[in-house]
């Protein structure tokens, strides 16, 4: 296998965290055609988290630094991708509560893997966690084309767009509690494990 192909999977996960300057900046360029390619741009940051994972596992070629690399992109492009919701008012009022629990679950599980690792007990992605990505990913893009522009090709889409996104908050809420209630039996473990010593 050539080295730029062992390397692609880790290609597409930078290109997730690579873009968000990209998107940050037709967030504030603004108008119908920014939007769009803002949209689109999105869409292959979401189909490239689907693809790394594909290409490793059907080459053959899985590192702990590529998983690191695949979790951490992605929460810096929902993480990212959030807060210019809120920025730019595509999320106000009461929509700012599920965007905590995103946010505040995102950085609870990064602390709870940060901790355990120092004890080598990795936390690995469930299936529920990816779901809950993918569900974010899509609520994400139908609320980045915005009230304005997404009607024009899906009639609702701003309104799906809610939805989904609470959809995928309740998601996070249920794999946040799922990985903490985990880490805390650990933790609790490794208290048992250091009185004994």
């Amino acid at each position: 296998m050539s080295t730029f192909k062992r390397h692609i999977p880790n290609l597409l996960s930078a290109y997730r965290i690579a873009i968000v300057p990209v998107l940050t900046a037709l967030f504030f360029v603004g108008g119908e055609c920014a939007t769009w390619v803002n949209v689109i741009l999105f869409f292959f940051a979401c189909v490239s988290d689907y693809l790394d994972g594909e290409i490793a596992r059907s080459t053959g070629y899985t590192s702990i630094f590529g998983k690191f690399l695949d979790a951490t992109s992605d929460k810096i492009l929902i993480g990212s991708v959030l807060l210019l919701l809120v920025a730019f008012e595509r999320l106000t009022g009461l929509w700012l509560i599920p965007a905590l629990i995103i946010f505040i679950r995102e950085i609870l599980v990064s602390g709870l893997r940060e901790f355990l690792g120092q004890y080598n007990i990795s936390v690995p992605i469930s299936r529920a966690g990816k779901y809950k990505t993918l569900t974010q990913m899509v609520a994400s893009g139908f609320l980045m084309a915005g009230p304005e522009y997404g009607p024009h090709f899906i009639p609702h889409s701003f309104e799906i767009g809610q939805a989904a996104f609470l959809l995928a908050t309740a998601m996070t809420a249920i794999s946040g509690w799922s990985y903490l209630t985990a880490g805390l039996a650990t933790i609790r473990k490794l208290d048992k494990g250091k009185k004994k010593g």
